[in-house]
């Protein structure tokens, strides 16, 4: 009798997560992207404050339309996590934690961050 100890292949696309799991990941994702941003948001500031000149050089490298879409990304990742976290501090009061309260909280996460960052990013 031989016994076979190999590894097993899970293809994660094949499982259905619910959407507060994907909601958790995002608040993860979110996380780090705020702290990879950190230096370059530190960078233009720092680049902004050294002057005139230093305010236009800035002015211009935020003109970009590729450092726009990273900052609108950043964006949504600031209101995913603050949405987000709102949502996991009153789970800890025990607000929201029954199964139809806690799906519908999640997906208000998932869709009013990109929507919020979206209206912001008009108005800006």
């Amino acid at each position: 009798m031989t016994t076979k100890n190999r590894p097993v292949y899970l293809d994660l696309k094949q499982f259905r997560f619910p959407i507060a799991a994907i909601m958790s990941v995002g608040h993860r994702a979110s996380g780090v992207l705020m702290i990879l941003a950190i230096p370059f948001l530190a960078y233009m500031l720092d680049l902004s404050l050294s002057g005139v000149e230093g305010f236009a050089q800035a002015t211009a490298i935020l003109d970009s339309l590729f450092i726009q879409l990273v900052l609108f990304v950043v964006l949504w990742a600031m209101l995913h996590h603050l949405l987000a976290g709102i949502r996991y501090l009153l789970i800890d009061f025990h607000l929201g934690v029954e199964k139809e309260v806690a799906t519908k909280s999640a997906q208000a996460v998932t869709v009013a961050a990109p929507v919020l960052a979206i209206l912001i990013g008009l108005v800006l």
